[in-house]
């Protein structure tokens, strides 16, 4: 092959790389065509190496500014800009085909379910801050400083104090909610709160230095513990059916007076042949803390308790999740398996 043969063969690459242009082929048509290892050009620059050094500069030259054109129009091609796009938003990390289902979380479900449960009753939801003053979460629910049921809730506090000269703590119940509420609105009230809350306790299967709890209270005149029984009731009969019953038994809370332990009937015993392992066949499970709210709390929040009376009560969301889902250990809550969601 000569020069002027070259050159020739050249000038066809390039009507076909304009008729390919115009006819709007796939970009990577025309990068196979040309540019490949069979493409053409490719194979007519290799026929270079016949040639003599200075026409090998000549035509090279001629040769890779064509190379260089079809590769500019390429890299600026609505289908390979298109094609740059998907590729660079590709996530390798993610599954494949079909996509796995998520599972929402036995304790957020559980603590849904309540709140569900509760609003049909009429109480409004009400948050609080986990990190607490002394003053909400003990004194101003008649823990007094050197209260020995302090002792019981035992908690992590932390190196600063607030106006009153009270301690920062993270709480740990979700009763401040009650007081905070109360004292900045007047009855009638309904409300509970949900969230994390903390205590200084060893890790088993059954407690946990963070869990999350329920607290509830109605404020209002002429309340009694009817009221109560009936609320724990409807709340209970919603939560685990209606073949559910409850009974009161005498129990202490420094913020209440009476306090009652709200025991539930077990749903469990029926699907377990001979002793019932989440009861002990004893037939009753202990799952709320109530009673009427003490006076005492009262005058704290400024309300007059010869005016008002009311009930108040406090449960471990946790618990309630353990028994909705047969969880038998509650350190499968946090442990992050996949397992536990997957048989939700």
């Amino acid at each position: 092959m000569n020069r002027q043969e070259w050159l020739s063969k050249l000038s066809a690459l390039k009507s076909d790389f304009d008729r390919a242009v115009s006819e709007k082929k796939l970009s990577q048509d025309i990068e196979r065509d040309f540019l490949s290892k069979k493409g053409s050009l490719s194979l007519l620059l290799r026929e270079l190496s016949s040639f003599s050094i200075e026409e090998k500069k000549e035509l090279g030259s001629l040769g890779n500014d064509f190379k260089k054109s079809i590769l500019e129009y390429l890299s600026a091609s609505p289908d390979n800009i298109s094609k740059s796009k998907v590729s660079s938003d590709l996530d390798l990390t993610l599954c494949g085909y079909p996509y796995p289902h998520g599972s929402v979380h036995p304790i957020t479900a559980t603590t849904e379910k309540i709140i569900s449960s509760m609003s049909k009753l009429g109480f409004s939801l009400e948050y609080g801050p986990l990190v607490e003053m002394d003053y909400f979460n003990f004194e101003a629910l008649n823990f007094p400083p050197d209260h020995p049921a302090r002792d019981m809730q035992d908690t992590f506090y932390l190196p600063h104090k607030d106006e009153r000269g009270s301690d920062y703590l993270l709480r740990t119940h979700t009763s401040p909610v009650q007081i905070r509420t109360m004292q900045s609105r007047k009855p009638p009230l309904r409300v509970i709160s949900t969230g994390k809350v903390f205590r200084s306790e060893a890790v088993d299967a059954s407690h946990s230095f963070v869990f999350h709890q329920l607290e509830g209270f109605c404020a209002d005149k002429n309340i009694s513990m009817s009221d109560l029984k009936w609320t724990m009731e409807s709340f209970i009969k919603d939560m685990f059916g209606s073949a559910a019953k409850i009974r009161f038994a005498p129990s202490y809370f420094p913020f209440v007076e009476p306090g009652a332990g709200v025991e539930v009937s077990c749903v469990f015993c029926s699907s377990h042949k001979g002793k019932c392992p989440v009861c002990k066949s004893t037939g009753w499970l202990e799952l709320i803390g109530a009673g009427m709210i003490h006076p005492e709390v009262f005058k704290a929040c400024g309300y007059d308790p010869m005016e008002t009376s009311g009930f108040a009560f406090g449960a471990g969301i946790d618990r309630f999740a353990m028994l909705l889902y047969g969880i038998t250990d509650m350190r499968q809550l946090f442990e992050n398996d996949l397992r536990v969601l997957k048989n939700l």
